[in-house]
């Protein structure tokens, strides 16, 4: 079981030593995370809609910068009132830091993820699968492999990827990745376990949150930290308590944001729009509703703003349950057996209205058209431009054609030494990282339907 004044440390993964700062260690964790160039590719990747377009939806960069800020609210509420169970030395910690680890893990929770959204992830996973059986130096795709490294590859995970950027000593990169605190790190694992362990069988194996490259890096931040380990082949440890603090505001921003962007596309109608979070208010602010109406009656005559407004209200009243659920939980959630979400225990009323605007939001928005067309441009995409990567980097003798193809991987994914599960992952790690618009350009480039500007 973990402890509240033992389950965080200021000490970095990958770096030895500790230099005098006027910032803390965990906003240095969030400033590292803000100046990188895998976060600030975020702005060119697809949350739900299309981009670009006339009217300013979220992409990835702004949903998490929207996540951080909810995250950091969650984590200073928290954090005062742990700060009454914890230890005197452990004190300053949550009454001052936590909110910090979480904003910045907060900020990390997406940057694992490929362009085009979902698709993206799909699209590599689907790669493998399809292309098993194709014969690469004498043998079958699939025979360069092992069992566990086949698995992470046909079930890419963008959790995962997180970590491995976060973490991994690229070519003529610094040891440790970006070398954030293991409380950072810790807070991003949603999916602690390896992907053969990913049976979605409890909560914490829905998903896999780290590859076969990055156990032994997994390990040595579970460890230090002190999660609880369930299983070692394959390796699972249960979530440290930090993460159900990072899923809640993630899960927070995206039930109301995507709300907000489909009304913007007139995707979602104004009364379906106000009504559905009316009806969530009414289920845990009856005291405060008079004064919601009052201001709704202000407002009648822009719909975009009392969405704004109601977005606001329903954030701080999800922002509010989670801390409860939290605080009801903390004994539990120490010891890594809670398994549900802050937002699945919630009073019934307030669960059938989120159900409600999940459904809506299902039916209407993630399968407008829109949402679907860009889905299937970006799995064409991403599936094209591993079919001509993959097999460049296996060949062990590559053609004139696929020569050229390796001309284009950045020096940083050419691992000296690398066998062929680690040149297939530095391929991913180059194609995930591209944006929609670079991975577009690069798609049209190499099926020769455009041809490069000079810049």
């Amino acid at each position: 079981m973990m402890n509240w004044n033992t389950c965080f440390t200021n000490a970095r993964f990958g770096q030895e030593y500790r230099s005098a700062q006027a910032r803390t260690a965990y906003e240095r964790d969030f400033d590292r995370l803000i100046f990188s160039a895998a976060f600030r590719r975020l702005q060119d990747k697809t949350q739900v809609f299309p981009l670009p377009g006339p009217v300013l939806v979220h992409n990835r960069l702004t949903h998490s910068l929207e996540v951080a800020s909810v995250g950091r609210s969650l984590g200073k509420l928290v954090g005062l009132e742990l700060a009454e169970l914890a230890d005197p030395a452990a004190r300053e910690f949550y009454q001052a830091d936590l909110s910090s680890v979480i904003a910045a893990a907060c900020l990390a929770h997406d940057i694992g993820n490929p362009a085009f959204g979902h698709s993206g992830e799909s699209a590599i996973s689907a790669y493998f699968t399809d292309a098993a059986a194709e014969t690469l130096n004498g043998i079958s795709l699939l025979e360069h492999f092992k069992e566990a490294e086949w698995q992470d590859l046909t079930h890419f995970e963008g959790n995962a990827n997180s970590f491995r950027i976060l973490t991994h000593h690229y070519a003529n990169r610094q040891q440790g990745g970006y070398q954030l605190t293991y409380s950072t790190l810790a807070a991003i694992a949603k999916y602690p376990c390896a992907s053969l362990a990913a049976d979605g069988s409890a909560v914490h194996r829905k998903k896999y949150g780290f590859f076969q490259s990055e156990q032994e890096s997994f390990r040595k931040v579970a460890e230090t930290l002190g999660m609880v380990a369930e299983q070692e082949d394959p390796l699972v440890f249960r979530r440290h308590p930090f993460v159900y603090l990072v899923e809640a505001a993630d899960d927070i921003c995206y039930r109301v944001i995507d709300w907000e962007d489909a009304h913007r596309l007139g995707i979602l109608d104004s009364k379906t729009a106000v009504e559905a979070l009316v009806n969530l208010l009414e289920t845990g602010r009856k005291e405060r509703m008079d004064r919601i109406h009052v201001t709704l009656d202000k407002l009648k005559g822009d719909s975009r703003e009392q969405l704004a407004f109601l977005r606001a209200m329903s954030i701080n009243l999800l922002v509010e349950t989670a801390v409860q659920n939290f605080m009801k939980n903390e004994s539990v959630l120490l010891t890594g057996k809670y398994n549900r979400s802050l937002l699945d225990e919630v009073e019934p009323a307030m669960g059938a209205a989120l159900k409600e605007i999940n459904n809506i939001t299902v039916k209407r928005i993630y399968n407008h058209e829109t949402v679907v067309k860009i889905e299937l441009a970006g799995y064409e995409v991403m599936h094209s431009l591993l079919s001509h990567f993959i097999p460049a980097v296996l060949n062990q003798r590559p053609s004139h054609r696929e020569k050229k193809v390796l001309q284009l991987l950045p020096d940083q994914y050419r691992e000296e030494g690398a066998g062929a599960y680690g040149k297939a992952l530095n391929v991913v790690d180059f194609i995930a990282g591209m944006t929609d618009s670079y991975a577009m350009e690069l798609y049209k480039n190499l099926r020769g339907i455009s041809l490069p500007r000079h810049t």
